[in-house]
């Protein structure tokens, strides 16, 4: 599985977009869709992982992949020209892989392993050179992609965000039902809030804006009404009893915290939560 992982790494080099004609969010969704094949059999590593061998050292392996993609979501060494927008293509691929990770764990129900990718941190030794901690969060996973915002104005399509658009789409051929990342995309969005010491401490959701076709609570929320399978799940946020994602509920009725929208689009996170229900039967 090292070597899987490690020669995944080294050949996603070759998705780098250095050539292109045209505009460049054009060649942006088209190296996304050439990266398909190898998304699919990562996902089924994923899958195999979660479903016959778990052990900490794997996930310890699955820790360090996710580490090892990091420096493809920024500037590489010895480049002293870009655009931003540069990295988009790995920026999705990774953000979409670490989602994809985490909802085959908790669908799993392997909350303690997912819940490993969560609190322990990743080290990005560049981040010394800027004067930054180089130790980060999981949220470096999920980064803004200027091109698609850009394609979005240029080809007047008016979509909401066309990178929800993309995961909703890409999912289809995934064998895994698309509420499953809906579902992980709330844990880490849930996650980061009760950790948060600021603005720039969140995670954006990007498929929640499709919650409009999903309107009870997550699974794992609606399990969670029995106090035992609530003791098994609550690892992934790091708390002690409901009462914890209360104070955070209460934050954002009294306005002191702000929810995701897409102009008029939003969710409720007390019904998807379950939070009346938490751990109310044996």
């Amino acid at each position: 599985m090292n070597e899987y992982f490690e020669t995944f790494v080294q050949n996603l080099g070759n998705f780098r977009i250095e050539d292109y004609q045209g505009e460049f969010d054009e060649a942006v969704v088209k190296n996304i869709e050439a990266f398909l094949p190898y998304r699919n059999e990562a996902i089924q590593i994923f899958s195999a992982i979660a479903k016959y061998d778990p052990k900490e050292e794997f996930i310890e392996t699955l820790h360090r992949f996710f580490e090892s993609l990091i420096p493809y979501l920024f500037r590489p060494e010895g480049v002293s020209s870009w655009r931003e927008w540069d990295f988009d293509n790995f920026r999705f691929i990774i953000h979409e892989l670490f989602l994809y990770a985490i909802a085959i764990l908790v669908k799993s129900e392997r909350f303690q392993q997912a819940s490993m990718l969560l609190s322990q941190r990743y080290y990005v030794p560049k981040n010394a050179d800027y004067g930054r901690d180089v130790m980060v969060s999981f949220l470096v996973f999920r980064q803004y992609m200027e091109s698609l915002e850009y394609r979005n104005r240029r080809l007047k399509l008016r979509r909401l965000s066309l990178r929800a658009d993309l995961l909703k789409e890409r999912c289809q051929t995934t064998g895994i039902d698309f509420r499953y990342l809906m579902q992980a995309d709330f844990v880490l969005f849930i996650r980061a809030e009760l950790n948060s010491k600021g603005l720039f401490d969140s995670w954006w959701p990007e498929t929640l804006l499709y919650l409009g076709h999903f309107p009870g609570p997550f699974e794992i929320f609606a399990r969670a009404e029995s106090k035992r399978y609530f003791e098994k799940m609550k690892c992934l946020f790091d708390i002690q009893s409901p009462d914890d994602f209360k104070q955070l509920l209460e934050e954002y009725q009294q306005g002191k915290r702000k929810l995701p929208r897409w102009q008029f689009e939003s969710f409720d996170p007390s019904l998807l939560l379950n939070i009346e229900k938490l751990a109310t039967r044996p």
